[in-house]
């Protein structure tokens, strides 16, 4: 059986500023989509923009600076603009994994 990881990287524009590998049972989806908004809060935004990126959508001083985005066909996670960090479900060999239910690819 494949062993599998998350691989976290992030990005300041094209540059690595951060890479960490870890077993894939160390974190659910739920807490990994928590670890890349605590990431890009520590790395990029100021408190305004933290106290907006959790204000009720809509409002005034609302944003979507922590909004997390999945990719279907690959299971990565995005959160951020610059910077920005991702987290991609990898085996041991570093390839990202294609998701069981994604559309064949052409």
């Amino acid at each position: 059986m494949t062993k599998l990881y998350w691989r976290i990287q992030g990005y300041d524009s094209s540059t690595l500023i951060f890479e960490r590998v870890v077993d894939l049972g160390q974190f659910t989806e739920n807490q990994m989509t928590h670890l890349l908004q605590a990431l890009v809060s520590k790395s990029g935004l100021t408190y305004e923009e933290i106290v907006g990126a959790y204000a009720k959508r809509g409002t005034k001083i609302a944003n979507n600076h922590l909004d997390v985005h999945r990719d279907f066909a690959y299971p990565t996670l995005m959160c951020g603009s610059n910077p920005y960090f991702a987290a991609s479900v990898i085996d041991e060999n570093g390839k990202i994994t294609r998701h069981p239910n994604a559309p064949p690819q052409e």
